[in-house]
């Protein structure tokens, strides 16, 4: 977690209290649901139908492997399952508190059992089995099958920490510190995390990708977007009770300073460097970011526990930091070195996500953003003589629909990008309205099954355009909805209160040629081997996804760069190459061998069994890895190694 702007807590870890949700939590639910009915793409009612989904769904974010809550648990939250709807709609969210503190309570009962049977001699040489899918299991019906349950997890996680193999290292004291920081964890829960997580599940239950954010949350990926922040540049974790350095940030305030180093651990924090240190020893990381971050300009000052030994006191002035990790690069790369005998530049054009500073962009002016930078890398690739241009939007989630579409009017003329398909059935058209076509030379677009949403617009668009091809998996990842961020209350207002926003489907987006991207995905003329394309990744692997549909193509004008028959061309030459060259023949085999194991329904707990096939597994990957780094070129030319 990177730290930015803040606030002060007035004490360290306290003493468990009892979560409640408020009056005004409950009217922060009535206002989210009837957004909802009245703004997701379905207008879904919020009646018993949808109240039996988000009981499931809300226990199962509890209690996802059915460890903690018994049969009889259920039975007795059951008596609510299909009134959850009413009492959102009358702003009663009591049912939210009551599940969180039922499962802390068996988390804290369970806490006692642990380190004994941490402790206890396990037999591993017995052939025992646990399932690799909690959804097959019932409930628990007795205090006793909770225990032989948990008595095979532990075995399992033991097991695990061993094949480890770590030299002075003692699994029994670390699964205990495990065990221990998720009840620290839990006991540091705050009602609106509960909160968030309980209507957010009822939004699940329409769709995988609405959800409610809470006003901290919202922070958060307001921050993403901009990608800045304001705070001392460090990124934190949370590791054995300690909120410890992870990479001090170049650029930021604690690089200018030099003394925070990685492996470092705050155990005080003083917000505005005047006020008594808090302790924040086992205190949940994200209330240390919170104290840590805050304005430009403005002081904090952190007690440190030196990793090379020692306490010391640090001052910082909180400054702006970029983070850079998620902007676009470029490289230049030469063909020759890549392909002995051909001679050409190839520019390499990342796009981890399309990112657009939003406040900036209504505030008018310079602005962070997805297409400025993508046009510097291209200037500077026409500097260099670049003659084809690879665009990698592997691993890309997706971002701003604005940006999509500015991107891809770089590479076309002046058209439709993308159809937008309202509720009501209205379809609007989002065009790139400059007729300047920024880049004219070939271009390849690589994508995977990560690779969504805003990604499939852009990609969509160069396919169906005929500007480029699109290689790499199957398909892409299939996400064709549109979601708006809309805060939950209105900020118009100095005095409103900040009740978060609701992040909402309310569309769905389509290609030129008519065919929506939900599900199928945007597909690639060559596809390569690879092992994503046979796991569950994709948007159709998620619950309550969106189903595929077509409208009317949108007016466009086809390029002359690619046709039938250079597409069919380039995929036999690609086809040609993958059979004779041994590194994809790897991948084939690991492939085939991810077939035969994916199919397994039990874990053995038998060490040398899973120690085989955890060996199996960690050669597959580390084959995988290499096999991918040679397919792709060479193993000791990665385009981007710093990252």
């Amino acid at each position: 977690m990177v730290l930015a702007a803040g606030s002060m807590l007035a004490a360290g870890v306290q003493a468990r209290e009892k979560v409640e949700l408020s009056a005004e939590d409950g009217k922060t639910a009535q206002m989210v649901a009837s957004m909802v009915s009245s703004r997701h793409i379905n207008h879904p009612p919020i009646d018993d139908a949808l109240s039996e989904k988000l009981f499931q769904r809300y226990l199962e974010v509890w209690d996802p492997q059915k460890l903690y809550f018994l049969q009889s648990d259920i039975d007795q939250f059951a008596a609510e399952k299909d009134k959850l709807d009413d009492g959102i709609l009358k702003g009663d969210v009591g049912f939210a508190a009551v599940v969180f503190e039922r499962f802390r309570e068996r988390m804290t009962a369970r806490a006692e059992k642990i380190p004994a049977v941490v402790d206890a001699e396990h037999d591993f040489t017995v052939d025992e089995e646990i399932p690799r899918d909690a959804d097959e299991l019932p409930w628990a019906a007795s205090e006793a099958e909770l225990d032989e349950r948990w008595r095979k997890r532990i075995k399992f996680d033991l097991l695990m920490l061993k094949l480890e193999d770590k030299k002075d290292d003692d699994p029994r004291k670390r699964l205990k510190t495990r065990y221990r920081t998720n009840q620290v964890y839990i006991d540091q829960t705050e009602p609106h995390e509960v909160l968030e997580l309980y209507l957010s599940s009822m939004t699940h239950c329409l769709d995988p990708h609405s959800s409610y954010m809470s006003p901290q949350t919202l922070d958060d990926f307001e921050t993403t977007m901009k990608l800045k922040l304001e705070g001392i540049g460090a990124r934190l974790k949370y590791e054995d009770g300690y909120t410890t350095v992870e990479e001090v940030i170049q650029g930021g305030a604690a690089a200018a300073d030099g003394r925070l180093t990685k492996g470092d651990r705050v155990i005080g924090v003083s917000a505005d460097a005047v006020s008594d240190y808090v302790d924040v020893v086992e205190m949940k990381l994200n209330k240390v970011v919170d104290m840590i971050r805050g304005k430009k300009g403005t002081k904090v000052r952190l007690k440190i526990r030196k990793e090379a030994g020692g306490i010391e006191e640090i001052e910082l002035t909180r400054t702006e930091v970029k983070i850079t990790e998620d902007e676009v690069k470029g490289k230049v790369i030469e063909a020759s070195d890549w392909t002995p005998g051909r001679k050409a530049r190839i520019g390499v054009l990342r796009i981890p996500s399309f990112y657009r500073d939003f406040q900036g962009a209504n505030r008018g002016g310079d602005f962070k953003s997805t297409s400025k930078d993508v046009k510097l890398v291209l200037d500077d690739f026409k500097r260099e003589g670049v003659e084809m241009l690879i665009v990698d939007l592997r691993w890309n989630g997706g971002g701003a629909l604005q940006e999509a579409i500015e991107v891809s009017g770089l590479f076309i003329p002046d058209g439709a990008v993308v159809q937008v398909k309202e509720p009501g059935d209205s379809v609007q058209t989002l065009a790139d309205e400059d007729a300047d076509v920024y880049w004219r030379r070939p271009m390849v677009v690589v994508c995977n099954r990560f690779s969504a949403s805003a990604s499939e617009i852009f990609a969509g668009a160069i396919k169906d355009y005929r500007r480029g091809i699109v290689v790499g998996d199957r398909t892409t990842h299939g996400k064709g909805s549109v979601q708006n961020v809309v805060p939950v209350a209105s900020r118009l207002s100095l005095f409103a209160q900040d009740r978060g926003a609701l992040k909402l489907t309310i569309s769905k987006f389509y290609r030129v040629n008519g065919d929506s991207t939900q599900n199928r995905g945007v597909t690639s003329d060559i596809t390569l081997p690879s092992l994503l394309n046979h796991r569950e990744v994709g948007e159709e692997s998620l619950d309550n996804a969106l189903e595929f549909d077509r409208i009317a193509r949108a007016e466009y004008r086809q390029s002359s760069n690619v046709n039938d028959a250079v597409v069919t061309q380039l995929r036999s030459q690609s086809e040609s190459r993958v059979a004779e060259d041994a590194d994809f023949a790897h991948i084939s085999k690991l492939i085939a061998r991810f077939e035969q194991r994916k199919n397994d329904k039990v874990i053995s707990l038998n060490e040398s069994k899973l120690r085989a096939e955890e060996e199996e597994l960690k050669q597959e990957k580390k084959e995988e890895e290499e096999a991918m780094k040679q397919a792709a070129g060479s193993a000791d030319k990665d385009i981007f190694p710093n990252d």
